[in-house]
């Protein structure tokens, strides 16, 4: 017993990692995986803008299809490369060419979201800023230093840090209430990817509580009767 709770313990660190830590720049993310709508915006939004260089190599265009509503002619009119649509979602970046580039392999971003969070992911979408000391011109409040452009500057604008610590972005081809809608359609989609099943799997919990709640009255009621002649 005392090994358990030992292990637990060691748990709780990176429970809390995974959960944003003590970042007071994570803000929570209401993402519903049930919003069909969403997951597949966020999914449009995903291959679009990130699979340029990132991959969620653990998923298939057509898992992602058949679970989230896409006809195939659809899934493929959003595959950009010459990949077929039952092969895994991989980025066509060459890996050794991204680690020159960036320093280092844009990572796979299948599981990002049981890593981080999805409370994470959204903030982190939407704390970039410009900071002119960095390579890439931006810095990101939830990642600091971080090693990536801002992509989605376009969609944003210019995201410049006000002395509040608010973030104030200007000249992008989307409202700040859209462009926020859109990170949370992308959390919602990263989300799903890191646990396809997690809707399934809920599910089938609820009929085997049940079960074993009816197992556990049978057996109660078997126990009185085998004990009744003893006593």
């Amino acid at each position: 017993m005392k090994r358990f709770i030992i292990a637990i313990l060691a748990c709780l660190p990176a429970l809390g990692f995974a959960a944003g830590g003590n970042n007071p720049h994570v803000v929570h993310a209401d993402i519903d995986l049930h919003d069909q709508a969403s997951l597949q915006r966020g999914a449009r939004a995903f291959m679009a803008n990130c699979m340029g260089c990132h991959s969620t190599q653990y998923q298939r265009y057509e898992r992602v299809a058949d679970d989230l509503g896409f006809t195939l002619d659809e899934m493929n009119a959003l595959i950009h490369t010459d990949t077929k649509v039952g092969e895994l979602m991989v980025s066509a970046m060459p890996q050794e060419q991204a680690a020159k580039w960036f320093g280092a392999p844009p990572p796979d971003l299948t599981l990002v979201a049981r890593v981080r969070g999805s409370d994470w992911l959204y903030s982190y979408l939407t704390a970039f800023y410009v900071d002119q000391s960095r390579p890439f011109g931006v810095n990101n409040l939830v990642f600091p230093a971080v090693g990536m452009p801002h992509v989605l500057e376009g969609l944003q604008g210019r995201p410049v840090l006000q002395e509040d610590g608010s973030i104030v972005a200007t000249g992008g081809s989307l409202t700040d209430e859209e462009y926020r809608q859109f990170a949370l359609d992308m959390t919602n989609f990263l989300t799903y990817s890191a646990e396809p099943v997690k809707l399934k799997r809920q599910a089938m919990g609820k009929w085997v509580l049940g079960f074993l709640f009816i197992f556990l009255i049978l057996s109660y009621l078997l126990k009185r009767e085998y004990w009744r002649d003893v006593h």
